[in-house]
């Protein structure tokens, strides 16, 4: 039924719910699993030059914090018996690198967390989870945080 599930990861709990939950439909249908983590490269945009000074320094912290999160989820699958592939991604906008990568990837499932923001927070941050049920041609499997 799904060839290849695609999982973004942020190193959460929540996205290890995902990788959790991914496991199991790859174990069922034979499915490929990639497991990706989206790096915003431009986080200092806005806030004047001053800042651009630290920019190199965030994306050391920010492949550090992603490669760190790939492994947990690959130590997981493994676990599980599961091989997978895995990206880091660098995108401004997290929400339009995991539609993207799914699709140049050929992915027919994403399977994502959803840290279950409301009200006012989820004004204000948004949701990528919201935005990736939006632009997606795929299915996706929200997972929330248990």
């Amino acid at each position: 039924m799904f060839n290849h599930i695609l999982v973004p990861i942020d190193g959460s709990e929540t996205s290890m719910f995902a990788v959790s939950k991914a496991s199991g439909l790859a174990l069922a249908f034979g499915s490929r699993i990639t497991l990706i983590h989206v790096i915003d490269n431009y986080p200092f945009i806005g806030v004047g030059a001053d800042y651009a000074l630290g920019q190199n320094e965030y994306l050391a912290a920010a492949t550090s914090s992603a490669n760190a999160a790939l492994a947990r989820g690959v130590t997981a699958l493994a676990a599980e018996g599961l091989h997978s592939d895995q990206r880091v991604i660098d995108g401004h906008v997290v929400h339009e690198g995991i539609v993207d990568t799914a699709n140049a990837l050929g992915a027919d499932l994403i399977v994502m967390g959803s840290h279950g923001r409301t009200g006012i927070e989820k004004l204000l941050l948004g949701s990528v989870t919201q935005r990736v049920l939006q632009d997606a041609p795929m299915p996706v499997l929200v997972v929330k945080g248990g």
